[in-house]
């Protein structure tokens, strides 16, 4: 297989412990967050090798057998080729993929890219930190938050590359370790932009508020909020239990993407006709000195 003229290279890794019990939903969530760095330049996953952790000693093989399963079903979904791995036996599961992508090398979109003006689109719901620690710690009820896991991790967020590629996105990031906040303040300082977050505008994950209420925020999550908030501007009267989940450690999470006024409707549209969230949350404006990069409002 030769390597397509005028194309670019594009590699990331990502690999992680479980975030479910379900081994085979395990393995897509996981193939699905490592193929994500690549949609959010706008490129196209082109091949992919697994990285494998697991205790030889203590688990079946068939369980092995469904995490690469559903791995495998994510990459042929996103029309990239399964190119082998390698594999450690060890005492804690783990499993991800090196992920190689091509890019439109005079097209594609970065954290540098965001421009006074550009208006903020979210393409998944936020929540995935505080569901999974309350499916770890098997809260009543578990058994639709970790359903609600499997759907919205394991999707793929193909759409929202297209969507960098037809519009010509500049400035995007996926939403994944450092919550919706961290990322966004990560976009606004690489572009040298100011961004609004509109906190009412964003999606949250059924259940999400409630397991946040009983404290069911991973250490990942506080950890993001006490980095990043003397970062941020805060408005007045915000409720803390959502703006809690605003820093909500995420696990195969939407893209963030920045589009042109005039592009919002058509790109909106485009994600919601393939069944994937569209969330006009924030704009971007020029920054003056001293202020904040970040502003939730």
């Amino acid at each position: 297989m030769s390597f397509p003229a005028g194309k670019a290279l594009v590699q990331t890794v990502d690999f992680f412990t479980p975030v479910v019990n379900d081994p085979y939903q395990f393995g897509r969530i996981a193939a699905a967050n490592a193929l994500s760095d690549v949609y959010a330049m706008g490129g196209e996953p082109w091949t992919a090798m697994n990285i494998v952790c697991f205790p030889s000693d203590k688990l079946p093989l068939e369980v092995l057998t469904a995490i690469l399963q559903g791995g495998q079903d994510a990459v042929d979904e996103a029309g990239a080729i399964a190119a082998g791995g390698h594999s450690v036996d060890d005492d804690e599961i783990k499993f991800g993929m090196a992920v190689s992508g091509i890019v439109d090398p005079n097209c594609f979109a970065s954290n540098r890219g965001v421009e006074p003006g550009d208006e903020l689109i979210l393409t998944k719901p936020i929540g995935t930190g505080v569901l999974a620690t309350a499916v770890k710690g098997e809260m009543p009820g578990y058994e639709p938050m970790e359903a609600i896991l499997y759907e919205t991790c394991g999707r793929l967020n193909k759409t929202g590359g297209a969507v960098i590629r037809e519009f010509g996105v500049k400035g995007a990031t996926d939403i994944t370790g450092f919550g919706l906040g961290g990322h966004l303040l990560e976009l606004a300082e690489a572009s040298n932009v100011r961004l609004e977050l509109r906190m009412k505008n964003v999606p949250l994950l059924p259940g999400a508020l409630e397991m946040a209420s009983m404290g069911m925020l991973p250490a990942g999550s506080i950890c993001n909020r006490k980095y990043y908030l003397p970062k941020v501007d805060v408005a007045e009267g915000l409720d803390p239990i959502h703006f809690d989940l605003m820093f909500d450690a995420q696990t195969s999470g939407g893209l963030l993407l920045a589009v042109k006024p005039d592009q919002l409707d058509q790109a909106m549209n485009m994600l919601i006709h393939a069944g994937d969230v569209a969330a006009h949350v924030g704009r971007a404006y020029a920054i003056s000195p001293g202020q904040a990069s970040l502003a939730i409002l």
